[in-house]
């Protein structure tokens, strides 16, 4: 068999952006935006665009940073599988990886300047944070993600910050629904994350990265995942029940989810999980977009 080859120009640093990532950046402000609707007579609604730009360029500067900072440490060995790492591979340099990441942060920052000019000086506080932790993921002298708190800050930053967040900017205060649909957000984000850690745990245990994967084992690990998504629908339907019943909408993810928690709880591992990381994407877009239409439509 044909080995395929490695993209070059611009498909290989799409390649590195990692755009299967991109719905834990998209649902978030979608679904924090449609929380604002029907809560203010004046909303400035651009200021969703704004904070889109932010979530996305977070997230491609998270993905750079960690293919510069696993590449660098050695973390990306043989023993990995999963999508093309840019500095591990050997095709891009490690300093042209980091002014990438460092780009994209700058483009997070500076969006996240003109929301914070508009709303408030807190958000100055809560992007510093977001910046911080996304390099420190895997850079700096003592990275989170290799103690076992990736998930933490994904829940954190991709489901609780960016959903309230994306909220507070529209009606600048913070609204218990938003809250409430945060938590089914970062719990689709984190899915994603354990996914990936679930394919990684060979690499990752012979690179001594100690992800929350490698310290559950397999076993426990795709129990969590399975958990992660039956929390997911079940708060989704708790706030369909008391707050606003179009969070329904988060149904919309159920076939997805059974096909990817059909699939790791039948044991899929290496490049069956890619499938697998492919499919809880699909469900983490498909649950947002129902329950975006959901709650603008009964907002």
């Amino acid at each position: 068999m044909t080995a395929t080859p490695a993209p070059t120009g611009v498909a290989l640093w799409l390649a590195g952006a990692r755009l299967r990532t991109l719905p834990a950046a998209i649902v978030p402000v979608a679904v924090g935006t449609a929380a604002a609707v029907g809560e203010g007579t004046d909303t400035e609604w651009w200021r969703a665009a704004l904070a889109l730009l932010v979530a996305l360029a977070l997230q491609v500067g998270v993905n750079y940073a960690n293919d510069y900072s696993d590449g660098v440490r050695g973390t990306d060995g043989e023993a990995r599988v999963g999508p093309l790492r840019l500095v591990g591979s050997g095709l891009v340099p490690a300093a042209s990886v980091k002014r990438a990441a460092t780009a994209a942060f700058a483009v997070a920052g500076v969006a996240g300047a003109g929301l914070a000019l508009v709303v408030g000086p807190e958000l100055f506080v809560v992007g510093l944070f977001c910046l911080v932790a996304g390099w420190t993921y895997t850079g700096g002298p003592r990275p989170y993600g290799y103690l076992g708190l990736g998930e933490v800050f994904v829940f954190v930053f991709f489901g609780l910050v960016a959903t309230i967040g994306t909220t507070y900017v529209l009606l600048e205060r913070v609204e218990p629904l938003a809250v409430w649909c945060s938590i089914t957000v970062g719990l689709w984000a984190t899915a994603l994350m354990v996914t990936n850690n679930l394919r990684d745990i060979p690499g990752d245990t012979q690179a001594g990265k100690r992800t929350l994967a490698v310290r559950l084992g397999d076993a426990k690990t795709r129990d969590a995942y399975v958990l992660l998504h039956v929390v997911a629908l079940g708060v989704a339907l708790t706030v369909a029940a008391t707050l606003r019943v179009g969070a329904v909408g988060a149904l919309a993810a159920a076939p997805m989810v059974w096909l990817a928690t059909r699939d790791v709880r039948a044991g899929a591992s290496g490049p069956a999980l890619i499938a697998v990381l492919g499919a809880t994407a699909r469900a983490q877009m498909l649950g947002g977009l129902g329950m975006t239409i959901g709650l603008a439509v009964t907002g």
